[in-house]
């Protein structure tokens, strides 16, 4: 087991790790709309959104993972009216990429913040690897 981290993401906030790599699984920690400096991003649903996607970005990557290795993500959202922008957003960054995914709203979320999502991905380099 290896803890995964990088400064290209913000450091966490308590006692866990940005990422869990075992095998080949990393399995993330959930991301709001820190930057890596770790100022919260002010902006609506859908500039936290990308914060947040860009955040579990680059910890997948620092764990030799992507989002294209995505194998099932959890969004909790602080106002399930907020689903449409969010998913908007979570589409650009996946594209053609779907993996399986559960959202649920919350009445709270850390730093007030409108949307968390962590992920689990395959860290695996095999080319016949495919989704």
């Amino acid at each position: 087991m290896q803890i995964v981290a990088t400064s290209n993401a913000p450091a966490a906030i308590g006692p866990y790790a940005q990422a869990i790599k075992t095998g080949d699984m990393v399995y993330t920690s959930g991301q709001i709309a820190l930057t890596p400096q770790g100022e919260m991003v002010t902006g609506d649903i859908e500039a936290q959104t990308r914060q947040v996607l860009q955040n579990l970005s680059a910890v997948l990557e620092a764990a030799g993972s992507s989002l294209s290795q995505v194998i099932k993500t959890t969004v909790y959202l602080a106002d399930m009216g907020d689903f449409l922008k969010m998913n908007r957003i979570y589409g650009e960054f996946f594209g053609e990429h779907t993996p399986a995914r559960s959202t649920v709203a919350v009445k709270t979320l850390p730093k007030e913040a409108l949307v968390e999502i962590e992920c689990i991905a395959s860290c695996k380099a095999d080319e016949n690897y495919s989704f």
